[in-house]
């Protein structure tokens, strides 16, 4: 009988009419006694029972489900995981074939014929196919006993769990009243009872009766310590990072020899969940590996790691530290609008939308609207958000950013020169003077000051320093006069010089109709920053 239904040819072979005649015991002349009494035994023990009625029909509709075509592979042109076993659309290798058949016999498997000129296609050897039979059995064991075993553990932790419910931890009213502190705020509360919200940034198990938990809430991090109970009941069971939880405890300082985050740890007496989280946390959506694209739309989860959160808080150190220095030098900050109907800096990066019937942009830029203001308010600034309709994927190129500007009157370009080395200079010295500055130190170690005065540099001289020290385009000749200088070369100018650059007077053919003429150059600049002296706080996921 397997013989019999290893064949694909037995059931082409067999019309509708004498297998309704095989359940009624009726020989057709066209087969075999042995055939039709093999294919009846096998009808009659495996399909259907035997006290079934109509069975003509059912008989008919069970063979029409059963598919014993063959199945097609190709290393060529085949595929494991878009494949079907067609000779279309064939599977890569003949073990995937058996798997997706799923048990022995196997039907015909076909591999690439390694006659040129002749079939596309040629029946697996006997040999590999017995070797590849052998694989199969010892994964599909391999598979039965993990599926076997992840049953086992899911009923021990069900069990577990329902054990679980039946223990509870209620808080010690004879401990004193725990003082609510947050995290950045605990060294000045060591050996007091204290307690702390946050979210479980990491879990670690040891043993049934030990949990070392991470605890985040924005200003800082906790290690704690539960012991016993505090383990065992139904919440801890289920408790996964980002979960939102309350942990009440003495704080104390970490034994010599161990590190933590502060030099302290939190040893729970009580602790009670807020919220859960999926099981799994944020594990479960992306990992330092996950692609960039991946990495963007879990954004509002990849800001919770801690280089991510760093970087935020340095942006908004930042941002503090041009608004005191402005406001030191008697800027005054104006709040422009972000919707505007003129253009700035060119039709081709607007964005448009429908403003009640008439056409609107985002801003590229609040400048003419600060220029507005200087007869009224002298010196001002703006820290507001632009926007360009760029698909570029660079630094210099995000569709939306924190554009910072400022705009003084009765200033010489020299004059311009020195107040933007001023603001870089005083700007960052602020940064590393603040709270934040050591977060600076972390990410970059080497991050210095940029020295003054910087290094001021015509565009012509640019282009000269390119030629000499062989900096060229992409199809190696030399930039000419009137070529823009992209990034690449500007940055590798930039480090190989290793100090700040105030790049000016560009050809006026490359530069905006606002800008003042000498001659036939515009008194305008770039200022490019060498990367050992750069930290970046821009949001690269716009």
């Amino acid at each position: 009988s397997k013989r019999l239904l290893r064949s694909p040819n037995t059931f082409a072979k067999l019309s509708p009419v004498p297998v309704v005649s095989i359940a009624t015991n009726t020989v057709s002349p066209q087969h075999t006694s042995s055939e039709l009494s093999s294919v009846k035994r096998i009808l009659h023990t495996t399909l259907l029972p035997p006290s079934t009625t109509n069975m003509s029909a059912e008989i008919d509709q069970k063979l029409a489900d059963m598919d014993i075509s063959p199945l097609y592979t190709s290393e060529k042109d085949g595929s494991d995981e878009k494949g079907d076993g067609t000779a279309e659309c064939p599977f890569k290798t003949p073990l995937k074939a058996m798997k997706h058949w799923g048990k022995e016999p196997f039907p015909t498997i076909y591999v690439d014929s390694k006659e040129e000129g002749g079939e596309k296609y040629t029946i697996i050897s006997q040999a590999q196919m017995k070797k590849l039979a052998k694989v199969f059995q010892r994964d599909k064991s391999k598979e039965e006993s993990r599926l076997k075993k992840d049953a086992e553990e899911a009923e021990r932790r069900a069990k577990n769990l329902e054990e679980s419910k039946k223990i509870t931890i209620v808080e010690d009213a004879s401990l004193p009243p725990a003082t609510q502190v947050k995290i950045n705020k605990l060294e000045a509360h060591r050996g007091q009872r204290v307690k702390v919200y946050g979210w479980v940034h990491r879990l670690r198990r040891q043993g049934k009766t030990l949990m070392f938990l991470v605890l985040r809430d924005g200003t800082g991090f906790l290690q704690c310590v539960l012991t016993e109970n505090q383990c065992k009941t139904y919440e801890a069971l289920l408790l996964s990072t980002e979960s939102s939880i309350c942990v009440y405890g003495t704080l104390n300082a970490v034994p010599e020899g161990k590190t933590a985050p502060g030099g302290h740890e939190l040893n729970a007496d009580y602790w009670e969940i807020v919220g859960r989280s999926p099981a799994g946390g944020v594990d479960n959506l992306l990992n330092v590996e996950s692609n960039p694209d991946v990495m963007y739309q879990n954004r509002h989860m990849w800001i919770r790691g801690e280089n991510m959160s760093k970087v935020l808080k340095v942006r908004h150190a930042a941002i503090k530290a041009f608004r005191d220095h402005y406001y030191d030098r008697d800027y005054v900050e104006v709040t422009p609008p972000t919707m505007v109907q003129c253009q700035v800096e060119g039709g081709s990066t607007l964005f448009k939308f429908n403003y009640f019937g008439e056409e609107a942009y985002l801003t590229q830029s609040s400048q003419l609207y600060l220029e507005t203001c200087i007869p009224a308010l002298g010196n001002v600034y703006c820290i507001a958000q632009s926007y360009r309709a760029e698909s570029s994927h660079t630094r210099r190129h995000l569709s939306e950013y924190t554009h910072i500007e400022g705009e003084l009157p009765f200033i010489t370009f020299a004059e311009l020169l020195d107040a933007l080395e001023d603001l870089i200079c005083d700007t960052a010295q602020r940064i590393l003077d603040s709270k934040y500055g050591a977060i600076v130190l972390d990410v970059n170690p080497n991050f210095k000051i940029p020295a003054r005065p910087f290094k001021r540099m015509n565009y012509t001289d640019a282009l000269v320093y390119l030629k000499e020290h062989n900096i060229t385009k992409e199809d190696g000749t030399y930039y000419e006069f009137g070529d823009d200088i992209p990034e690449a070369p500007e940055r590798k100018m930039t480090d190989m010089i290793g100090e700040p650059i105030l790049l000016c007077r560009f050809p006026r053919e490359m530069k905006s109709f606002y800008m003042q003429v000498r001659v036939v150059v515009f008194l305008c600049l770039y200022l490019s920053i060498p990367l050992s002296l750069s930290f970046s706080t821009a949001d690269t996921g716009r």
